[in-house]
């Protein structure tokens, strides 16, 4: 008998970069945690002592170019998403991420090197079974001509997204996922972030994308992809949306039992479909994973009865 439970790291394991907007140096560490505390990040290396914000919704500041957290006192840690995107995707319930600058270190522009630590880490069972925020009715905001929904959805967590840029490299293309730990590192870890050259001197004015280069983002100009090496994908930047979503949505606090749907969105449309669903108490409930009991036909390996509805878990049932 199987079921699911928590998991945590089973060691540290740490990758350094340069943050994407502010372009300073900056070392990330992942560590273990304890059972229910979720994601938690350490702002290290300032003048005062290390300052800790939880991954959860109400520690956003801001959405612009990319998901801040922070506190009080103002934001600590910038890009915190695709970190979060490989820790929720790779299926780890509770680690410390300990960041030593303002910015979560870009890398190559996705979640693979995120996901290499989880890797050289280890993953490790925890004793409690794992809680998930069950989405029980659909949930609506649109921004403009951007449009999200988080709806029920029979078995896990899925993801649709379809974005529409007036760029004719990107165009319209549209990427949808259930996710597991073999879907997220086989589809998604790898799709880079994208922008386009005309956008350049605006936001290097604004203060962002100081850091931004050809080894850690897909770059256009009107016609054409700049990069020498193209793209990953044919429909790359779809999949990076769609990592974006996993990151931002890991801010629930718990795993989703649910389906998230964006329409030409971004990091703003993402908090804004969380934050409604998290304020109205008839939309979700927290629900534990229970021990799967095997009926006369067959049961998924891993999977768990949540809500008295089979649900697969997230990551694997290791120790």
């Amino acid at each position: 008998m199987k079921f699911s439970r928590q998991t945590t790291l089973r060691s540290q394991a740490t990758v350094t970069g340069v943050g994407v907007h502010s372009g300073l140096p900056v070392s990330l560490t992942l560590g273990p945690a304890p059972v229910d505390a979720g994601f938690i990040f350490v702002r290290t290396g300032l003048d005062e002592a290390d300052r800790e914000v939880p991954a959860i919704a109400e520690s956003v500041t801001a959405t612009d170019f990319a998901t801040v957290l922070g506190d009080r006192e103002g934001p600590l840690v910038s890009t915190a998403e695709h970190v979060l995107a490989a820790l929720r995707g790779m299926g780890v319930d509770n680690a410390i991420i300990e960041v030593d600058g303002p910015e979560v270190p870009i890398m190559d522009g996705s979640s693979a090197a995120f996901v290499a630590a989880i890797d050289q880490a280890g993953i490790v069972s925890q004793s409690a079974s794992r809680r998930f925020i069950q989405v029980l009715k659909p949930v609506q905001v649109a921004i403009g001509d951007s449009f999200g929904e988080l709806r029920p959805h029979a078995n896990g967590f899925r993801v649709e997204v379809e974005i529409d840029f007036a760029n004719p490299v990107i165009g319209r293309q549209n990427y949808s996922i259930d996710l597991s730990p073999e879907s997220f590192r086989r589809e998604i870890s790898r799709a880079r972030t994208f922008g386009c050259m005309n956008d350049q001197a605006r936001l290097w004015s604004a203060g962002f994308a100081l850091g931004a280069s050809f080894e850690n983002t897909v770059v256009f100009d009107d016609t054409r992809l700049l990069n020498p090496e193209g793209f990953r994908f044919s429909d790359e930047c779809a999949r990076h949306k769609v990592l974006d979503a996993i990151g931002d949505l890991t801010l629930a606090g718990l795993p989703l039992l649910g389906a998230y749907r964006s329409m030409r969105g971004g990091h703003k449309l993402n908090h804004a479909v969380l934050t409604a669903l998290l304020a109205d108490r008839s939309a979700w409930r927290v629900v534990d994973a229970e021990p799967a009991r095997r009926p006369r036909g067959h049961v998924e390996a891993g999977a768990g009865m949540v809500g008295g509805m089979i649900a697969p878990a997230y990551g694997p049932d290791v120790s």
